[in-house]
């Protein structure tokens, strides 16, 4: 049985001790005996849906979407959460936590940006045929462009482009046009295009992906491939661009359906934002 109760808004530090590593998250949590469901919200998205227990002073949570594995371990005294989160079997970084009702993350519009001395975005990277495409380009022309910045193997950049395929689907925009740029791991380019088509596929998406980069997902290669943002913080990172080239907003990661209320308020935001530069 529970003998204590994990209850309410967390604020929590991944890796407190190592400078390099170290970031910040809100955990959402609610117990029920001795289940417990929540979420955790980090800077760059969040850990998705995470249901558990809290067995005397100790916790569990996990998750599985069919190819991440998460588990949340930790010892809970009065005031204090302290354990490690896994990830697979490759990843283990330690965490601690404490309990605050009103604490808040940046604000995701706030974290990147163009730096000074660029007028916009630039780009030029092949789709899967092989065809080098930058904002030039006759699909870009008199429309507002949402560029998403993602790979296929980041679990936030797969909740975003559900979302965005499920919205292009119920709310067709001949005067919107979406572009995602993909950072991927694979080794070679070949494995890369690969699994671009099997995520547009799979989820049925109805705007180009394009390679942008293969072999890593280092967000400081990535960097230097869009030199004009201040960081590439996060994957996903989206950028919304007006008819006229201006950037409208850059948003950093992606908050997903398990945040619930969170997750609803950027869609009414976006949604909104859309129609009100496609009107321009």
């Amino acid at each position: 049985a529970a003998t204590k109760n994990i209850q309410g808004v967390w604020e929590m530090v991944f890796s407190p001790n190592d400078s390099t590593e170290r970031y910040i998250a809100k955990g959402i949590f609610t117990q029920q005996g001795s289940r417990v469901v929540g979420n955790i919200q980090t800077t760059t998205g969040d850990y998705r849906y995470l249901e558990g227990v809290m067995s005397g002073d100790s916790l569990k949570l996990s998750t599985f979407d069919g190819a991440h594995a998460f588990l949340f371990k930790g010892h809970l005294t009065d005031s204090t959460l302290n354990g490690n989160f896994y990830s697979g079997d490759h990843w283990k970084e330690p965490f601690v936590a404490v309990p605050n009702a009103d604490y808040k993350l940046p604000d995701p519009d706030s974290l990147t940006h163009i730096k000074d001395g660029y007028d916009g975005l630039a780009f030029s990277f092949p789709d899967l045929e092989g065809n080098l495409i930058s904002l030039d380009n006759a699909m870009f022309n008199n429309k507002v462009v949402v560029v998403q910045i993602m790979g296929t193997w980041c679990p936030n950049c797969l909740d975003e482009s559900k979302y965005f395929s499920q919205y292009l689907k119920e709310t067709p925009r001949p005067d919107v046009q979406f572009v995602a740029l993909a950072f991927e791991y694979a080794t070679t380019k070949e494995k890369a295009m690969t699994g671009i088509k099997r995520l547009k596929e799979r989820l049925d998406l109805p705007y180009p992906i394009l390679l942008a980069q293969f072999g890593s997902s280092d967000k400081d290669i990535a960097n230097q491939k869009l030199p004009m943002l201040n960081h590439v913080l996060s994957f996903p990172t989206t950028i919304v661009i007006d008819k006229n080239g201006g950037i409208q907003k850059i948003h950093t990661g992606f908050n997903g359906p398990a945040t619930g209320e969170k997750y609803e308020i950027f869609k009414s935001n976006f949604e909104s934002l859309l129609t009100r530069l496609a009107a321009e």
